[in-house]
């Protein structure tokens, strides 16, 4: 079966309950690869990603019925997945009285200990260099460099202008690549 498109899979989740349950499961079939890499880049514990893209698609089936598609389904679902990955982490602050550069630390404390990082200096050092971006350059940076994502879309999702995160993205590229060239 080819893979259907987002209006016929709306299509079909709206025409019946019986529909709608096989409806959301090839929306997630379809995203769930995405959002878990999306959140993993944000919030780097296996774990807590898995959480985190099962609550994104929790949200995601109780508001589908009133998605008015002003944007793409996917630009949703990011900014859900967005917005549970910022709420964790401002949570984990609380939780821990951390102020964020401890919990950026936390986090650059797990990358180091993740053992496939271990045959790939480079890629360790990218993760560390992003690590080191506070946390809206940090997301801009995974958005545009990882899931390709246009100016336009990035914008839907986190509400924010284009020039704004043009601008975010350029200081996080040349953070990243002064944290590399450093050594």
């Amino acid at each position: 079966m080819a893979e259907l498109s987002d209006q016929e899979l709306l299509a079909m989740f709206r025409d019946s309950q019986a529909n709608a349950h096989y409806a959301f499961n090839l929306i997630v079939k379809k995203y769930q690869q995405r959002v878990y890499l999306h959140v993993r880049r944000m919030v780097i514990v296996h774990d807590d990603a898995n959480d985190l893209v099962q609550n994104t698609f929790i949200k995601v089936w109780n508001h589908l019925e009133g998605f008015r598609e002003d944007s793409q389904l996917f630009t949703w679902i990011y900014r859900i997945a967005t917005n549970e990955c910022l709420a964790h982490l401002k949570q984990k602050r609380k939780r821990f009285f951390l102020p964020i550069h401890d919990v950026e630390h936390e986090l650059k404390n797990h990358v180091n200990s993740m053992i496939p990082f271990d045959s790939n200096k480079l890629e360790l050092k990218l993760q560390q260099a992003i690590l080191s971006l506070p946390e809206k350059q940090r997301l801009v940076f995974n958005l545009r460099y990882y899931d390709n994502m246009k100016y336009e879309e990035m914008s839907q999702v986190l509400g924010t202008s284009v020039g704004a995160l043009k601008a975010s993205y350029h200081h996080a590229v040349n953070k990243v690549e002064k944290f590399i060239l450093t050594d």
